[in-house]
């Protein structure tokens, strides 16, 4: 029988252990915070919603131009809470020639970044794809469910299928590198 001492002592290990990976890998309880509700705030990072690198802050650098997007969270930087307890939170940013944006959506972009909300305007379903368009030689975003087409150098605009609506955008800036919102979305976020 071990020594309560030596029982606690390991149990305290264990648990130091345990907050450990829960401080850096995506905790659960983290849902449940105040805020992690919450649409994306003027102010809020962005973090990389999944893959190996999943929490970290994305800074301009990381994404390619022309694409693939990667998909993000929106993270309060005050409360470091990740506003990931509602699926529609999580957009998809993509770094685009300036060059070829619109007018309103050069005006919402960072340097040529652009973020729209993941989730279908038709369906509701993830709008996962990045692939050349049924329209023309472009790439644009793909939902797979009932293939909806958008194309973010001009608003998201559906390019195809049954989708009525653009995807919402969120507006971004640039704060010292990093990905960061400028306000709100503009739209109507999910189906």
């Amino acid at each position: 029988m071990h020594h309560p001492d030596q029982t606690r002592r390991s149990l305290l290990k264990v648990l130091a252990t345990g907050a450990c990976v829960a401080a850096t890998g995506p905790a659960a309880a983290q849902e449940d915070q105040p805020g992690s509700n919450d649409r994306p705030k003027k102010g809020d990072l962005l973090v990389l919603s999944e893959g190996e690198r999943a929490g970290q802050v994305i800074k301009s650098d990381d994404l390619k131009l022309g694409g693939p997007p990667v998909r993000a969270w929106p993270k309060d930087p005050a409360t470091s809470v990740v506003r990931k307890g509602s699926r529609l939170n999580e957009v998809l940013v993509i770094r685009l020639n300036p060059d070829e944006l619109d007018d309103d959506t050069r005006a919402r972009s960072a340097d040529g970044i652009v973020a729209y909300s993941l989730i279908c305007a038709h369906a509701g379903c993830p709008t996962t794809g990045w692939v050349k368009s049924a329209e023309n030689d472009k790439n644009v975003f793909k939902c797979f469910c009932h293939n909806s087409e958008y194309d973010p150098r001009h608003g998201a605009d559906v390019v195809f299928g049954p989708a009525t609506r653009r995807l919402a955008a969120l507006p971004l800036a640039l704060t010292d590198g990093s990905l960061t919102v400028s306000a709100a979305f503009v739209g109507k976020v999910g189906a």
